[in-house]
């Protein structure tokens, strides 16, 4: 594969400019992905015409540039995302129907928490998550659930890095996010007062697979000021069982 004076291959170069397009960032200006990407102009300006001949990439009526269609039946036969979807919507639409709040699955992707489903209602607390969007690990209730499970190098990682403050509930000191992993492995969920906005509540429980480690996490989002909590962990944990057995788990 062709490669660029720094040894970087085309494919490589194609790939970061991919990760550019986020939640947040859906469309882009070659310019934003030549800044972004750190590649020269004429350069992304042949791998973003040569992406958008393949369907990867597609140019909307305001010249920016977003995913195409292709990139959405590719990722559509995902096998993780699209076996955990299948296997947990039911039982998602079931506890969503009871409690009217926004019901979300997400899974570990490096050190993010990668949402693959979320259920809503109008009437429902303001909420950052958005289907294939990422949020900080440490300060989601998903998150803090995959990371309490996850592997010792992925918890010292984070432990390690940057914790990022959001609210003034947002815990940035390693030493009280190393108990708060523990409790979490301990009782089976996580609530997180207003780690990441204020006014909004998430409670978290894991989701199992087949072999009995934990391959998600199931999550809602609450008010803050709610008093329904103990309900929303046993209707959580319920839910959660419901889907582990689907994916193999023994109970």
């Amino acid at each position: 594969m062709a490669r660029s004076p720094s040894g970087e291959s085309v494919l490589e170069r194609a790939v970061r400019i991919l990760r550019l397009f986020t939640a947040g960032s859906p469309a882009l200006t070659v310019a934003e992905i030549a800044r972004g990407a750190d590649l020269p102009i004429a350069t992304a300006h042949r791998l973003v015409g040569e992406l958008i001949e393949l369907g990867v990439l597609e140019r909307a009526a305001d010249r920016r540039v977003r995913m195409g269609v292709q990139m959405w039946e590719w990722a559509s036969r995902s096998s993780r995302a699209l076996d955990l979807r299948e296997a947990a919507m039911p039982a998602m639409e079931d506890l969503h129907a009871v409690v009217r709040h926004h019901t979300q699955l997400g899974v570990l992707e490096g050190t993010d928490v990668l949402y693959i489903e979320r259920l809503s209602a109008r009437t429902a607390v303001h909420n950052d998550t958005r289907i294939a969007g990422r949020l900080p690990i440490h300060a989601t209730s998903a998150g803090l659930v995959l990371l309490a499970n996850a592997a010792v190098d992925v918890q010292e990682s984070v432990l390690a890095g940057h914790l990022a403050r959001y609210t003034p509930y947002t815990i940035t000191d390693p030493r009280d996010l190393r108990r708060l992993l523990a409790d979490i492995r301990r009782q089976g969920y996580v609530v997180a007062e207003q780690m990441i906005t204020l006014g909004s509540t998430g409670v978290g429980v894991p989701v199992r697979g087949s072999t009995g480690d934990v391959v998600a996490a199931l999550c809602l989002v609450v008010p803050a000021v709610s008093e329904n909590r103990r309900q929303y962990i046993g209707a959580l944990m319920t839910t959660a069982r419901t889907i582990s057995r689907t994916l193999g788990a023994h109970s």
